[in-house]
């Protein structure tokens, strides 16, 4: 995984949550719950990856 799939993640959860939170803040609950799905769809998108990364490292190591 390249440090920019890592940044594009964590941007989209700070944005989601933002976004959450603004929301929250003016009571529009369409926004809160788009936040909501933002970033949890950046954080499954972050674990995938991280799950992708590791059998990838798993691989290489039974490689050497």
């Amino acid at each position: 995984m390249g440090l920019d799939d890592k940044t594009d993640n964590k941007t989209e959860q700070a944005t989601g949550s933002a976004k959450e939170g603004f929301g929250k803040l003016t009571g529009d609950k369409e926004t809160e719950a788009e936040g909501n799905s933002q970033k949890t769809q950046a954080k499954a998108a972050d674990a995938a990856q991280d799950a992708k990364d590791s059998v990838k490292g798993f691989v290489q190591g039974l490689k050497k």
